[in-house]
């Protein structure tokens, strides 16, 4: 076999060493990729997700705290979708959902960690965008595992380890085949639970103190320690979007980058300069009423933690504020197509606290999106339900590159001009579905126009297995009011849309 090297070679290793000049080593999973630098002037695409943050809690949503000082005047900038809907209600069905354009009815990645079926490695954005140079980060593990997934498809696949302050990133390293059952050994081994237990008592004393030391220094900013996931990976924001603001023009050109950022994910620690920003504020929010599935917290819990949270999206805000001005200040928003939003939210009523919740109310299931275009000074507010699964579809079409067919996302308003307004938009809960078997227990939710209609199914503890529930999203936002019994004819119409979709989906998995 002859080697040779062409100029588009040249071009490709040009940027990477410039690129690794600037950033910090990490472990690169690098492919040929299609491209030239710069090719065809086409625009790049930054999406930055943060994980858990509900748009019933943003301010740019009316929200009654000013939990988004700074993206307030850019949003003067962007197109605010006001109901916009995950595909889930926790990472890996909502991650999987945007990333795929389909619900997890498709992708089957339904349980926590979970992944798409193999028929779905190769139905991601990232192939979709196989002519733009591709880059992946997550703070989250279960992230990581969707990445895991998708690598073929990926140039540049940064490691968790890399943007955190400390992390399990040896035992990764070293076990990399056997990922989860070296993280969960190691666990087991060395950290202490919540109940303060260990396998090994001395080895799990020895590593607190030595993790301890490590993040004292933080302590000052932040005193109920850095952000961090598995216990005690800790990490910053300003790790992620520094990198961002240091290393995105050193990329080669177009480039397709996805930061899956955690905050404001429990646990909720935003830095000191922050905290007290609404303690006794005099806010107050709707008693809302009960819910079959209710946790039973009580509502001084509730209050408490959502004040924590509201302090933590100041902390997102802040940071996303800052990659925003270093970006229009560099020029990149010219040529940039850069994306805000979020894999689901999280919930504090209803005597019900985060997110691992078979409900699927407006606080757990709507998240924000906004979208900057590239040189766009005005904003435009958009209504119309949208789906995390329109993203993919829409991205393709405002990049000029041909539409993948697998998707079941729609284009997102205003670039679609036959854009129906009862678009169906859903979202699924079937953390419990096995991957391979008909749904025979979980929680569907349709939207249509100004109506919200849920359905669960399966569940032995309600009387029959079965509840639907009705909200008119127009006349009450808040879902106070289940209008199923006095609009019976609205919820049967809706129903019976959910079941036959319901039906469609399980039937290549019926057993013949």
């Amino acid at each position: 076999m002859t080697n040779s090297f062409s100029r588009r070679d040249f071009l490709k290793l040009a940027g990477l060493s410039a690129l690794s000049l600037s950033a910090p080593p990490f472990v690169r999973m690098m492919k040929p990729s299609n491209f030239i630098q710069g090719q065809d002037g086409k625009p790049n695409i930054l999406i930055v997700l943060f994980d858990t943050l509900s748009a019933d809690n943003l301010s740019i949503h009316g929200y009654p705290r000013e939990t988004m000082p700074n993206l307030n005047k850019w949003v003067e900038r962007a197109i605010v979708y006001h109901n916009h809907i995950s595909g889930g209600n926790f990472t890996t069905p909502g991650t999987a959902s945007l990333l795929t354009g389909t619900y997890s009815w498709k992708h089957r990645a339904f349980d926590y960690d979970g992944k798409v079926i193999q028929g779905f490695a190769d139905k991601s954005i990232f192939h979709a965008f196989e002519n733009y140079h591709r880059l992946a980060y997550s703070h989250n593990p279960l992230v990581n595992t969707l990445f895991d997934q998708f690598t073929s498809d990926i140039d540049d696949y940064m490691p968790m380890t890399q943007l955190m302050l400390t992390s399990d990133g040896p035992i990764q390293t070293m076990f990399k085949n056997d990922d989860d059952i070296s993280t969960v050994a190691w666990m087991r081994i060395m950290k202490k639970g919540e109940g303060g237990y260990a396998y090994s008592l001395f080895l799990s004393e020895l590593y607190r103190r030595y993790m301890q030391k490590k993040i004292s220094s933080y302590k000052s900013v932040f005193p109920f320690g850095p952000p961090s996931t598995k216990g005690d990976n800790y990490f910053r924001i300003e790790e992620a979007t520094q990198w961002l603001e240091n290393n995105l023009a050193n990329l080669p050109s177009p480039f397709l980058t996805y930061f899956h950022l955690l905050p404001p994910h429990y646990p909720y620690k935003p830095p000191i300069d922050l905290m007290g920003s609404f303690k006794d504020d005099g806010v107050t929010f709707a008693d809302k009423p009960q819910d079959p599935f209710t946790d039973n917290n009580s509502p001084e819990f509730l209050a408490a933690r959502r004040v924590l949270y509201d302090e933590f999206i100041l902390y997102v805000d802040r940071e996303m504020g800052r990659l925003l001005e270093r970006l229009d200040s560099s020029g990149m928003l010219d040529n940039t197509w850069v994306i805000f939003t979020s894999d689901h939210g999280e919930l504090f009523e209803r005597g019900i606290w985060s997110h691992a919740t078979a409900t699927l109310y407006q606080p757990v299931i709507r998240v924000p999106l906004l979208i900057f275009e590239p040189g766009r000074k005005t904003r435009l507010d958009v209504h119309d339900p949208t789906s995390a699964t329109d993203l993919l579809p829409t991205l393709l079409q405002l990049t000029g590159q041909p539409p993948v067919d697998w998707t079941e996302g729609a284009i997102l308003p205003p670039f679609a001009a036959d854009q129906s307004p009862e678009q169906n938009v859903y979202a699924v809960q079937a953390r419990y579905a096995e991957t391979n078997a008909p749904l025979a227990e979980g929680t569907i939710m349709l939207v249509k126009g100004q109506y919200k209609l849920v359905y669960f199914f399966g569940y032995e503890k309600l009387n029959g297995g079965e509840l639907v529930q009705l909200y008119d999203l127009k006349q009450d936002p808040n879902e106070m009011n289940d209008l199923s019994p006095v609009k019976k004819e609205t919820a049967n119409e809706l129903l019976a849309e959910v079941k036959a979709k319901l039906e469609e989906v399980n039937e290549p998995y019926l057993k013949t």
